[in-house]
């Protein structure tokens, strides 16, 4: 919900002064103002996982997350001229936020459920965002109507809730890292990245996909200025990609895929690109809905194959820093993404940034095959080696974590 109300503010906001072209630019800009945070704290927030209870970490983090709300709802009655830098300057408070809330939350719920249950959770815990990520867009763009404002309003009120749940929740006792300083801690994670081609494989496929093939940021420009059907109509565009995603992502927590995963996430990816060529050359709102819901459809497969796959491939003792890795890669290729389809957009035009995108990623999944041989031929997720670099003492410092890891 908050998402589809700062695109349509801002875009709305930049459309006051600035050509279509112009605008969408700035709207890349916001994802860029999320991402930096990001780079610079990820690995900070990836330690806090290791070291830190998690639990805490998501309590502090999205109150912080709240708190942004507020300022939000603050923009909504500013001049334009300083409600967009202070959106931005928000923006940059989310994405510090996001520098610790997904290595935290990634790795505490694999301490939640055996690990021959972990690839039907992963599918069960993809189903409830893409739940969310359907009828949170859906309704923030009819709540859009009643004011920016609402949005937001409504938005810092269930992340209270949120909050309130996760207090409530019981998790395990955390093993925190023991005799490690911070440097060797970040080192040690990203060491273990580079080392596993297979994780390494996966996460990097998302980075050069989504970088080049998102159209999340543009969809303003699409309900706008392409397809003219308004906020409201911004908010079911947004929701589309969630609604194919939902129906794989329950498929797969019914039925987890067993065989030649590798290939399975491979694939899935040439069709998002092919999907994201489709919505590109449409101009009708039917053709458009179906080519982003088989883009969430296809990204569900990816997404569902290289989370199953780190999670089996680390310890307990690394899934912190292992998973502030792996979200600096996802949200370079989110926030970072949507700052060049912003560009790509100044230059080529909206249709001729998201042809690019397609392209893109159909040629980078063909070329993933050869690149990355031992992520084409994963065949079983359980079977996916674990492969741990530290010294063995820190391993004896944590006995706990290394038998459940193992």
């Amino acid at each position: 919900m908050q998402a589809v109300a700062i695109g349509w503010q801002i875009y709305d906001l930049a459309r006051l002064t600035r050509s279509i072209e112009e605008s969408a630019f700035i709207l890349g800009l916001v994802g860029l103002a999320q991402f930096l945070p990001v780079l610079l704290l990820s690995l900070v927030g990836g330690q806090a996982a290791d070291r830190l209870d998690r639990k805490m970490i998501l309590i502090v983090s999205n109150l912080a997350r709240a708190v942004g709300g507020l300022g939000l709802i603050a923009t909504v009655f500013l001049p334009h001229q300083i409600a967009i830098p202070s959106i931005f300057g928000i923006a940059i408070l989310l994405g510090a936020v996001n520098a610790f809330t997904p290595a935290a939350s990634n790795s505490l719920y694999p301490r939640l459920v055996p690990r021959e249950e972990l690839s039907s959770a992963i599918a069960w815990n993809s189903l409830g965002f893409q739940g969310a990520a359907i009828a949170g867009p859906a309704l923030g763009g009819l709540l859009y109507a009643l004011g920016a404002q609402v949005v937001y309003g409504v938005s810092v009120t269930l992340t209270l809730l949120a909050v309130l749940s996760i207090s409530l929740a019981k998790t395990p006792k955390h093993q925190p890292v023991a005799g490690a300083n911070g440097l060797a801690m970040a080192i040690e994670g990203l060491r273990y990245v580079r080392d596993n081609k297979i994780v390494l494989g996966a996460i990097s496929l998302d980075l050069v996909v989504v970088l080049f093939g998102g159209v999340t940021a543009l969809l303003p420009v699409f309900a706008r200025d392409v397809l003219h059907i308004g906020a409201e109509g911004l908010g079911v565009l947004r929701a589309a990609p969630a609604i194919g995603a939902a129906g794989i992502a329950f498929m797969l927590a019914v039925k987890p895929l067993n065989r030649r995963v590798g290939v399975w996430m491979l694939s899935a990816i040439a069709v998002y690109g092919a999907g994201t060529l489709v919505f590109a050359w449409s101009n009708l709102i039917w053709v458009s809905l179906i080519a982003l819901a088989v883009t969430g459809a296809a990204d569900m497969i990816s997404v569902y194959v290289r989370q199953s796959l780190i999670q089996f491939a680390t310890p307990d003792a690394m899934r912190g820093r292992v998973s502030s890795v792996s979200f600096i890669f996802i949200s370079a290729s989110n926030e970072l993404g949507e700052f060049e389809s912003g560009v790509a957009a100044r230059f080529l035009g909206p249709v001729g940034a998201v042809i690019l995108g397609g392209v893109v990623a159909i040629i980078t999944a063909a070329s993933w095959f050869k690149l990355f041989p031992q992520l084409a031929k994963a065949d079983k997720l359980e079977e996916t080696p674990e492969i741990f670099t530290s010294k063995p003492e820190r391993l004896e410092a944590q006995p706990t974590a290394a038998k459940q890891s193992s």
